[in-house]
């Protein structure tokens, strides 16, 4: 398979995290297992359903890695002294990832029944006013007023100059 790669052309400069997400999806490979469910549940609220039968509490992970959210399964070892006629029910690990907007955060989890609920919230920000003082100008005559202690700085600041120019000597 040829892997084409954004970043090397000069006119896409800084779009190499952009070519990390979709390479880290294509890699994902959702072969459809488990089945999920997307529902919103409330203006910010979110839930994200996982059919996860047969797994326990600790068989399964969420983490959230760069604003993506990853569900993981692996089931420990059954009982080896069982015999299947017939095994329709898959036991087999997964990984499940989710792109995760700015601002959506996992609020929880929960196993119930066979089904893993993800809750996620979107924070919405508040609002900030900064009101900015405007500054009034100089004086229309050109001239820039300053104040006493300033004047005295300015002299002193213009007396070392000349000491430095004429090597330290006195006039």
């Amino acid at each position: 398979m040829t892997k084409l790669t954004l970043a090397s052309h000069p006119y896409l400069l800084g779009f190499d995290q952009l070519e990390r997400l979709v390479e880290r999806t294509a890699k994902s490979g959702n072969e459809g297992y488990p089945p999920y469910n997307i529902e919103q549940r409330g203006d910010n609220a979110y839930r994200i359903t996982l059919a996860v039968a047969g797994f326990a509490e600790d068989d399964l992970s969420i983490t959230v890695e760069d604003r993506q959210l990853v569900i993981r399964g692996k089931q420990g070892d059954t009982a080896t002294d069982r015999v299947f006629l017939h095994r329709g029910i898959a036991t087999r690990q997964f990984q499940r990832s989710f792109v995760l907007a700015d601002g959506v955060d996992v609020a929880g989890a929960e196993l119930e029944n066979g089904l893993l609920h993800v809750d996620l919230t979107r924070v919405v920000p508040d609002s900030v006013v900064q009101t900015i003082k405007i500054q009034s100008s100089p004086a229309k005559s050109g001239k820039i007023q300053t104040a006493p202690a300033d004047a005295e700085k300015i002299q002193a600041a213009s007396a070392d100059a000349e000491t430095i120019q004429t090597g330290g000597e006195s006039k």
